[in-house]
């Protein structure tokens, strides 16, 4: 049986060659999914790489990625193993220069994630983890820092592509802006996700879809993050499979951030 997080790690590595190839390349282009949502031919083409590894390597897997295959139905009711791609994730940070992208790439077996792979090839960090053996930064192991007073909290975030209805996240915004030391938006979710893991900041949250958090919070559980949403899971969805209102911090931080983000939901 191939190792599957050494296969992994090697996958998201040769897709990072690809975009730092494809970003200095003349034929790089982009367009605007939904009108809103911007996809480079780069996102493509690393798309097309990761998911022809995988189909040659596990024909029978699923695969769901945001570009190829974004919607499988309910991931938690299919019984075979898969797999959850974003190839770039920080796509808008990619096409202007920006270093903070990534590629993304999750196994699931069981309906549980057992490996995470969060690679950025532009500072060549790359995070892993699997189910039960901890967090890795190239290779050495991370932890989530230990502040536990919100005043000296760093707090990442993102903003949606469709503004219609900003009003509840500037209420987020305003609290943490209050309460915290200070905020951080990188545009990367699986990287904001693993800069906590590594300490680098002490408390995230947003909504996202699933190929922007399945790697990475596997990455900051096994590195002894909270993990968690700051409203409430619907019946019948596993949490970690749940992207609405997600909330990772460690486990001093977590409640009293969670208690902060309800406060301005109840506003």
């Amino acid at each position: 049986m191939i190792d599957i997080l050494q296969f992994t790690l090697s996958v998201a590595r040769s897709a990072g060659e690809l975009i730092v190839q494809e970003r200095t390349s003349a034929t790089l282009s982009s367009e605007f999914k939904h009108g809103i949502e911007l996809v480079t031919s780069a996102d493509l083409k690393a798309d097309r790489l990761i998911c022809e590894r995988i189909a040659q390597q596990f024909p029978h897997h699923y695969i769901l990625s945001e570009e190829s295959s974004p919607d499988l139905g309910n991931i938690q009711e299919l019984e075979t193993p898969g797999w959850i791609v974003d190839p770039i994730d920080g796509t808008v940070n990619y096409a202007h220069g920006h270093n903070q992208s990534a590629i993304s790439i999750a196994y699931v077996e069981n309906k549980q994630i057992r490996v995470g792979v969060v690679f950025n090839p532009f500072t060549d960090e790359m995070f892993s983890a699997k189910l039960g053996g901890g967090a890795f930064l190239n290779n050495s192991p991370i932890q989530v820092a230990t502040e536990s007073e919100l005043e000296r909290a760093i707090i990442a975030t993102g903003f949606p592509y469709d503004k219609s209805a900003l009003e509840p996240i500037i209420n987020r915004l305003h609290v943490v802006l209050k309460d915290c030391a200070d905020i951080r938006r990188i545009g990367s979710a699986a990287l904001d996700i693993c800069w906590l893991a590594m300490g680098r900041l002490d408390g995230y949250y947003e909504s996202l879809s699933l190929w922007d958090f399945a790697a990475a919070g596997l990455i900051a559980r096994e590195a002894g993050a909270e993990y968690g949403h700051f409203s409430t899971v619907p019946a019948g969805i596993d949490p970690y499979f749940h992207d609405r209102d997600i909330l990772v911090a460690n486990p001093i931080l977590f409640p009293k951030l969670r208690q902060l983000l309800q406060t301005a939901d109840n506003h």
